[in-house]
């Protein structure tokens, strides 16, 4: 009976897993195709996944749709705490086990607040602006003893991920996660690429976001941080700003046709 009940449970956090991951996947794929419209003159703009949420319950259906998009968020949020607690993965109690999994729960605290936002969006509430909370958090670091040496070393560590998302692309490693082999060679093959170029795109925002951190550290001014929306406004107003834009935008759509995938092909374990 007791592992039944396991079984059952372990089905049901693979569903909500699933879920979530198409739901993330949706919210990148609206804020790439926003940028992607700005960066080439069809309307569009540079947002955040808050920014996204917003578009969805402006739809026809809005409510519905950003109700059942909260829902995947929140069954994302589920799988990561478990991946964090329960460590279905293997990840061990070593030093490097312990960072992924810490790694996992932080995930999934950031991703809860963004299907909070999509909840106040829902009940007519509102929601905050992710730049504008970003600011705020980094005003209140500065505030403490070694406050700039903090922000900094936060500006770093967010690079840091940007460089492994590089990594990540590069390598292609994600491929072992995924249960590809009902799928054709070529299939597989522009799978893997648009993986890997949305990973580089993600890999782009988190080093520009590390950038404006580190900027803000130095000048002790928290208007200096840049969010999401923001970072892609900076790549904008670059030189071929139009044109960088646009590629990272793009590649911000193929990570949530990334996403999407590994919610049909990802092999989930929940327990």
């Amino acid at each position: 009976m007791a592992q039944q009940l396991t079984q059952h449970t372990s089905l049901w956090i693979e569903i909500l897993a699933r879920f979530g991951l198409a739901a993330k996947g949706v919210v990148y794929g609206i804020v790439g195709l926003l940028a992607a419209q700005a960066a080439f003159g069809t309307g569009g703009r540079t947002t955040d996944t808050e920014g996204a949420l917003q578009t969805i319950i402006n739809q026809p259906f809005g409510q519905f749709l950003l109700a059942a998009v909260a829902i995947g968020l929140m069954g994302y949020v589920l799988w990561r705490f478990v991946q964090a607690i329960k460590d279905p993965e293997n990840k061990g109690s070593d030093a490097k086990g312990i960072l992924q999994r810490i790694g996992y729960a932080t995930t999934g605290v950031i991703y809860a607040g963004l299907a909070l936002s999509a909840v106040k969006l829902i009940l007519g509430s509102g929601g905050s602006s992710g730049d504008s909370t970003q600011e705020d958090w980094t005003a209140r670091l500065l505030a403490q003893p070694f406050g700039q040496w903090l922000v900094g070393t936060g500006g770093a560590f967010v690079i840091g991920i940007g460089f492994y998302q590089f990594y990540r692309a590069f390598t292609a490693k994600f491929r072992k996660k995924l249960d590809l082999h009902e799928l054709s060679d070529t299939e597989q093959m522009w799978i893997i690429a648009i993986s890997r170029f949305g990973l580089f795109a993600r890999g782009v925002v988190f080093c520009v976001i590390g950038f404006f951190l580190i900027q803000a550290a130095r000048q002790s001014d928290a208007s200096e941080v840049r969010g999401l929306g923001e970072a892609l406004q900076a790549l904008a107003q670059q030189p071929y700003g139009s044109w960088i834009l646009g590629i990272v935008a793009l590649g911000l759509v193929a990570y949530g046709i990334n996403m999407i995938v590994q919610a049909r092909y990802r092999r989930i374990m929940a327990t």
